[in-house]
């Protein structure tokens, strides 16, 4: 027993991650480590000054990049002294092998790789410190992986300790990672190989187990020779076969007394955890089991035996000749304490001569709820009831060497010790008991005999194993009551042949489980597709149960559901109340009236001209348009100015005139494929006399501000043109531009351009820019400027809670800042005629892609430029340093004295080069020869030259050589190769057919491979169909066309001579991140044309080899990624570093562009698709006429880092096209939790710290009138300085909320820094109520009178504030009063244009803005 426990508590393994038990586990494969040397100077000088006696050596750790979590056990080689630093290289020899295998067949499971040096410091105490790390890559991305063949690695080691591994910035490839910080001239040498040898001794070792092949392995002989590794080629030492006899299980005080406590407490654990009242007296017990298993002190050897005990009274009711168990003395049993007994031999063939060899028993108690227990009558039937287990004892024996047979009594364990099983145990009696002998007993015994022959016993049966069976679970009474009679359709003879059988439990319970289950509600997972559970990931002996009991019954019931390992999900409503879709950025926007125009022209706003200087046709925006795509492609006009004009921004004439208006602006929108804009900032000049009145059409109109931040004197507004034409465009994409005007919105957001805070969104259509043949139009729209504020998420307290799952749903505000006057032109231009060459036509539109044209080779010069290769086989000539830029790079290097060559590409030389080096030559060799004295010079010289060229010609042969193989395949895999081009946007599926034809005379197995993600084949004949009936394509539909092989390349078989139709789509799903800046920029000027950016250009290949691995057929594919429609923008604001959830409600799908009407059935199926693959977005079906909600889990980075990401909704089961796409922004700032009550100020300071330089800095906040920030104007921030903000919060509405808070530099207008202060606000407690009517439209309001006595008994001052300061008005904001006198309060109550009712609060605060009383008036608007 001690050295199984020894080893036992020596090799605690840490499990894998949960979520990656989760995933199907593959066969474990081993793998043997060899740790060779360490390279480079690690431990520093220091070290070896400070400790003496310094040692290194190698820690390895198992390690989950994905989940960040280590697991295994953490091994270390021995110690190695370390020398003091010398100048040769230094190096720590190990040679020390590594053993494991593992079935987490997984590219981020890896293996790091720890240096540790070791010594003593002055006072004698060991100090271990680390001096690096590795990282050692177990499985490659390739699914073949592992290779067969050995791996020699050299690890780089890095700064720090492996516990920097668990930091959450660390994200996959971390050795790519900016934090991850190598050290130089540093590394580790090791070799990482395949052991399939160690396969046979797989039940010896534990998966995930690091071991040394010097370390000694219960089960295993020593090795051979000198080497000592005993894991290189293992061998197993011979096993024996136990067999025990008369097993019983003896529990304290009594069998009676113990199972009524053990229900009673489990009663009591279910009605604390909320699971409701239940009978103790019904829950019944199903079960005793009894699970046998051999341990070795490092895991179970083989799967553990489960019997089924029966208890001492039902045995002698079906006792038998052939069973007869001795209660002599060995039982010492009473009547009153009997036990549990076992009515069959057990044979145990897997011990081993070892003292780590143990058999470990374990006793389990299989309970079940009957039908109609906690309620769930309706979901439950008479056999499929709550079923769980519990282990409540277990012991373990080590036989002893000599013996051979005998009797033993063990005394049983349990409580929150350790156990072979890892699971949770029931507890032990408390240790009041002073006898020793008492001690072993209190918690119970098993009693058995053992011997090593079959015949060792002579009442044990040889044969198989036979029980009756009970019918039912035992009711939980007293075992020494009357006995249960057995049903009459039970057999209770032991002497019909019938072999081992499942017991009930087996059936209606899982086989295994780690954890006590206390669920009452059954499961809804299907027997025959169960979810695999941790216990079952993590312990192999807990795949199934292996019975020695049979069930006689003839008349069995059918088996029940499992419902011990998965719970049932209940009906939950999302925590976060959805968005509904088009309350947004989606405003809404109407004709200006003639009065707006009149003013607008009045204003002096310069006015848009066509190509003849003419004013241009305006259009209404109102007016339906009719896309005709010919009209446009054959306009003349090929070329078109897009013009934006901004002219006004208008208040809302409601808006409260004590709110806060920005007095300058600045907008950020992205048109087509040009790079996103930032406007300069534009100053909102206040008409005078004009716009003030409720009536006035115009507030502010939009005038450029100078360099000095004062008023620009030019024309008013802002004007910004984009040229699209032929120049700029790819050929083909006129097309694509003329769908994107038809077809998409332009965003808009709107800035504050002194705070850098967002004022609001809005959005306009641009197909009325379709000039459809005429030679301009222009169209001005007046656009609501929306505003959309979220709170903060706020569960519903106990007592408004409807159902389970019920949350308060969170405020989704919409507030329109102003309206936005906006004309927009297309101006028609001529362009330029040139003629076209082959290259510059546009791509063909044809989606069946034939390879005839690349069906003969051509000819010409092996060293092809790339060009389009001519359609004669004539080619001129070329210089090979025209062609080739490295033979040129080698040729023009200068040959330095005693050089080994040329230096490198880097010094090309070009013609204009060359000619000169020529001249110069030539000059000076005519010098040279006109000298006289000099003509020896002259003839070196000519030797020089000679000598030069035969090196030239020798480095041009040698080169020739060299690449001629190259050259030859590649001029050869032209006349199989395609290309094509084709136009994709984000998130649609561009179909198209390859023509494939077989050129042999044989039938060909051709196998396609893909080399881009984007690039797939269509697999399924029903998307196939699906596509050609989109594409109207005729061609012909074939059923199971392709042979799927796994992860392998899908493959076709093609008869001689034969074409078939390769179905092909490219789908992108990934788009480029632009960012821009948040502040206005600063070198756009008015009027100045964008210029287009170019959009990478994406490549896909797909090879089509027959058999042997010969090229067929390929295909080149050029993508051309085009701007994509986006319907809807979101724009979240959210603390950093965590997650945000978010679910946004779509609307219905009838009303969806493109939807079909009156469409019988129900609605289509709804999918989504992100393209951020860490964003976590997902869509769940509420039920039949319910509405779907889409998901979001984003994880927000540091302040202030923007991450933006588009969500395509698809209504069709393909992903053909996206029948909405959104655009969503996450901004990271900083959090501020601030808990306050509404209408008292509340106070905090923030830290404010410096940049590198002095700054003039302002603070801005999104509530002025709620938040106030001392300092409040312009103050100086010193560099790296500390400045204190003092925030003052007074929120006027309840609930929680966000406010933003910037800090600016006036001068630059950058963001220095940015909070978001997260409010949760309490109501205050309201002491007195009033009532009044008043007349709702133009009316003069109301004027009233309320008094307030001061309670205190000297003179206080007091200042009042409304929570509807627009309602609202005192005649004094502050009062003061003597103790015990009343103050009469003057109410100035505004009116107000619509009808309702309205609940004004008005605070009575102290001289500290705190609330002393609060008063509500109801205002009636009738």
């Amino acid at each position: 027993m001690r050295d199984w426990q020894e080893t036992f508590d020596q090799n605690v393994l840490v499990p894998p991650h949960p979520q990656r038990l989760r995933q199907p586990l593959r066969e474990s494969t081993a793998f043997q480590c060899v740790l060779k040397w360490l390279d480079g100077p690690l431990v520093k000088q220091g070290v070896l000054e400070v400790l003496s006696e310094v040692g290194c050596h190698l820690r390895v750790s198992l390690f989950d990049v994905t989940y960040r979590h280590f697991f295994g056990r953490t091994w270390k080689t021995t110690g190695r002294p370390v020398e003091p630093l010398s100048r040769q290289p230094s190096r720590i020899v190990f040679n020390e092998p590594l053993y494991f295998h593992t079935p987490l067949n997984h590219p981020n499971i890896v293996a790091v790789v720890e240096v540790v040096a070791g010594g003593r410091r002055r006072d004698g105490t060991p100090q271990a410190l680390s001096c690096g790390f590795g990282i050692l890559r177990i499985f490659s991305n390739k699914p073949e992986s592992p290779s067969s063949a050995p791996q020699d690695k050299r690890l780089r080691l890095y700064h720090g300790s492996p516990r920097a591994l668990l930091h959450p910035l660390l994200q996959d490839p971390i050795e790519q990672n900016k934090h991850m910080t190598v050290i130089e001239n540093c590394s580790l040498q090791c070799t990482l190989r395949p052991h399939p040898a160690l396969e046979p001794a797989f039940h010896l070792l534990p998966e995930n187990l690091l071991v040394s092949g010097l370390q000694h392995i219960p089960g295993l002989l020593p090795a051979h020779g000198d080497t000592g590794d005993a894991l290189r080629k293992p061998r197993l030492q011979r096993s024996v076969t136990w067999y025990l006899d008369d097993v019983f299980v003896t529990l304290y005080p009594s069998l009676e007394k113990f199972e009524e406590e053990l229900l009673g407490l489990l009663t009591s654990d279910h009605f604390r955890e909320g699971g409701g009242p239940l009978d103790g007296g019904a829950l019944e017990i199903s079960e005793r089991r009894l699970c046998v298993g051999v341990h070795s002190g490092l895991g179970f050897v083989h799967r553990p035996q489960v019997m089924v005990l029966v208890p001492e009274r039902e045995v002698a009711l079906t006792r038998s000749a052939s069973f007869s168990r001795k209660v002599g003395s060995s039982s010492k049993a009473s009547s009153g304490n009997q036990a549990l007994v076992l009515r069959s031999r057990l044979r145990v063939p897997e011990m081993v001569c070892h003292p780590a060899f143990a058999i470990v028993f374990q006793l389990e108690y299989v309970l079940n709820s009957p039908p109609g227990v906690d309620g769930n009558a309706a979901s439950v039937t008479s056999l499929a009831s709550l079923a769980c287990m519990h282990t409540v004892r277990w012991a373990v024996w080590t036989p002893s060497p000599e013996a051979s047979s005998g009797s033993v009594t063990l005394p049983l364990q349990g409580g929150i010790r350790p156990n072979p099983l890892h699971c949770l145990v029931y507890k032990v009696p408390p240790a009041s008991m002073s006898s020793d002998e008492v001690k072993q007993v209190e918690s119970g015994t098993v009693h058995f005999q053992y011997s090593l022959s079959p015949d060792g016993h002579p009442d044990a049966p040889t044969g198989p194993p036979r029980v009756e069976r009970r019918p039912s679970g035992k009711m939980a009474t007293s075992p020494s009551g009357p006995p249960v009679p057995l049903p009459q359709g039970l057999v209770t003879s032991q002497d019909s042949p019938v072999g081992p059988g499942l017991s009930l439990s087996q059936l209606a319970a899982s086989p295994q489980s780690p954890t006590r289950c206390r669920s009452a509600k059954p499961s809804s997972q299907q027997p025959d597709s169960p979810e695999p559970s941790q216990a079952q990931a993590e312990f192999s002996l807990e795949g199934g149960i292996s019975h020695l009991e049979a069930d006689l019954s003839q008349t069995s019931p059918a088996p029940g559901p499992c419902v011990a390992e998965q719970l049932q999900e209940l009906p939950f409503a999302p925590v976060h109340a959805p968005i509904v879709v088009g309350a947004q950025t989606r405003s809404s926007g109407r004709t200006p009236s003639r009065a707006t125009l009149a003013l607008l022209q009045a204003s002096g706003f310069p006015e848009v001209l066509d190509a003849n200087k003419q004013p241009v046709e305006a259009v209404n925006p109102t007016d339906p348009v009719k896309f005709d795509p010919q009209k446009e492609e054959s306009d003349p006009l090929q070329s078109s100015e897009i013009v934006l004009q901004f002219l006004a921004f208008s208040r809302v004439p409601e808006d409260d005139r004590g709110a806060p208006w920005p007095n300058t602006v600045y907008f950020t929108f992205q048109f087509y494929r040009f790079p996103p804009v930032t406007t300069p900032r534009l100053q909102l000049l206040e008409l005078d006399g004009m716009g003030t009145s409720r009536s006035g059409p115009v507030s502010h109109i939009l005038a450029p501000v100078g360099q000095d931040g004062s008023f620009h004197a030019g024309s008013p507004g802002f004007r910004l043109s984009y040229l699209v034409g032929p120049g700029l465009l790819r050929p083909g994409e006129q097309r694509w531009f003329t769908r994107y005007l038809a077809l998409q919105t332009l965003q808009l957001d709107v800035w504050d351009g002194d705070s850098l805070l967002l004022v609001g969104s809005t959005a306009v259509q641009m197909k009325h820019l379709l000039r459809q043949g005429r030679p301009a139009v222009q169209v001005s729209h007046e656009l609501e400027v929306v505003a959309t504020e979220y709170e903060q998420d706020a569960m519903v307290m106990s007592g408004d809670v409807a159902g389970f799952g019920g949350i308060k749903p969170i405020g989704v505000h919409t507030v329109v800042k102003g309206w936005l006057h906006l004309t927009l032109a297309n101006v028609g231009h001529l362009c330029e005629q040139r003629g076209r060459t082959s290259s510059s036509l546009p791509p063909s539109r044809s989606q069946v892609i034939s390879n005839d044209g690349a069906g003969r080779f051509e000819g010409g010069s092996l060293l092809t430029r790339g060009g389009p290769r001519r359609k004669r086989n004539v080619v001129q000539a070329q210089k090979l340093t025209d062609v080739d830029s490295e033979l040129a790079a080698m040729l023009f290097a200068p040959t330095r004295p005693g050089g080994r060559g040329p230096q490198g590409a880097g010094q090309e030389g070009d013609a204009v080069r060359r000619r000169k080096l020529e001249r110069m030559r030539t000059v000076r060799l005519q010098e040279a020869a006109g000298e006289g004295g000099c003509r020896r010079t002259g003839v070196l010289a000519l030797q020089d030259v000679r000598a030069q060229h035969a090196r030239d010609l020798q480095v041009i042969a040698a080169y020739r050589e060299r690449t001629k193989a190259q050259s030859i395949a590649s001029a050869l895999s032209l006349a199989i190769t395609t290309e094509h081009s084709i136009c994709a946007t984000l998130g649609t599926a561009e179909f198209f057919e390859f023509v494939l034809r077989n050129p042999h005379s044989t039938p060909q197995t051709v196998t396609v491979e893909v080399d881009n993600p984007e690039l797939s084949l269509v697999l399924d004949s029903r998307e196939w169909r699906h596509f050609k009936d989109v594409a109207r394509l005729h061609t012909p539909v074939e059923e199971d066309m392709f042979r799927l092989r796994g992860s392998l390349a899908p493959q076709l078989l093609l008869r001689p001579r034969e074409t078939a139709h390769i179905p092909f789509k490219y789908q992108i799903f990934s788009v480029a991140q632009v960012s821009a800046d948040l502040g206005p920029e600063k070198d756009l000027e008015p009027g100045s044309p964008g210029k287009p950016s170019t959009m990478p250009t994406r490549h896909a290949k797909a090879l089509f080899r027959a058999g042997g691995g010969r090229p067929l057929a390929e295909l080149h594919l050029t993508v051309q990624p085009q701007p994509h429609a986006v319907d809807q923008v979101f724009r979240f604001y959210h603390p950093e570093l965590t997650f945000l959830k978010k679910a946004i409600r779509l609307p219905p799908w009838r009303t969806l562009p493109g939807a079909p009407v009156g469409m019988p059935g129900g609605e289509p199926p709804v999918h989504v698709r992100c393209s951020d693959p860490s964003v976590i977005c997902e869509t769940q079906k509420a039920g039949p006429g319910e509405p779907r909600d889409v998901f979001l889990k984003v994880a927000s980075g540091p302040s202030p880092e923007t991450k933006d990401f588009y969500v395509a909704i698809y209504r069709d089961r393909w992903l053909a096209t996206p029948a909405q796409i959104w655009q969503v922004h996450l901004h990271s700032l900083q959090r501020v939790d601030v808990s306050c009550v509404m209408g008292q100020r509340t106070r905090l300071s923030l830290v404010l710290r410096g940049t590198q330089t002095v700054r003039k800095v302002r603070a801005f906040t999104s509530h002025p009138q709620e938040l106030t920030i001392d300092p409040r104007g312009v103050f100086t921030l010193p560099p790296h300085g500390v400045q204190d903000l003092h925030v003052g919060v007074r929120p006027r509405r309840a609930g929680g909320r966000f406010v933003h808070l910037n800090v600016v530099d006036v001068d630059f207008h950058q963001l220095v820094a940015s909070w978001l202060v997260c409010l949760s606000c309490r109501p205050p407690l309201i002491s007195k109520a009033f009532e009044i009517t008043m007349a709702a439209g133009q009316g003069k309001g109301a004027h009233k009178q309320i008094t307030y006595t001061n309670p205190y008994p000297f003179r206080r001052t007091y200042h009042l504030h409304s929570d509807h300061p627009q309602l609202l008005q005192f005649k004094e904001d502050a009062f003061q009063v003597e103790g015990g006198e009343t103050y009469t309060i003057d109410l100035q109550f505004a009116p107000r244009r619509r009808a309702g009712e309205e609940e004004i609060l008005i605070h009575i605060n102290d001289h500290e803005d705190k609330n002393e009383e609060t008063f509500c008036v109801k205002v009636v608007y009738q």
